[in-house]
């Protein structure tokens, strides 16, 4: 029995971030800070909406920080 499917996609191998970075145009670095910065500031949203939840909820509970 053969394993390979002569049918089936080729697979992408990974490609490091370092050698991506060093391909990608000026534009597209620029892109992509764009997109990371949007990215934390939705973690950083987010972490907010958590310490607030902690936060009530440790004064109704009587509970330290954690």
């Amino acid at each position: 029995m053969i394993d390979d499917d002569p049918f089936a996609p080729p697979v992408k191998k990974a490609v490091p971030l370092e050698q991506q970075l060093e391909t990608a145009s000026i534009g597209e670095l620029e892109f992509r800070i764009e997109k990371l910065k949007a990215e934390i500031a939705l973690c950083e949203q987010e972490i907010a909406k958590k310490r607030a939840q902690r936060a009530a909820a440790d004064s109704v509970f009587g509970g330290g920080p954690s």
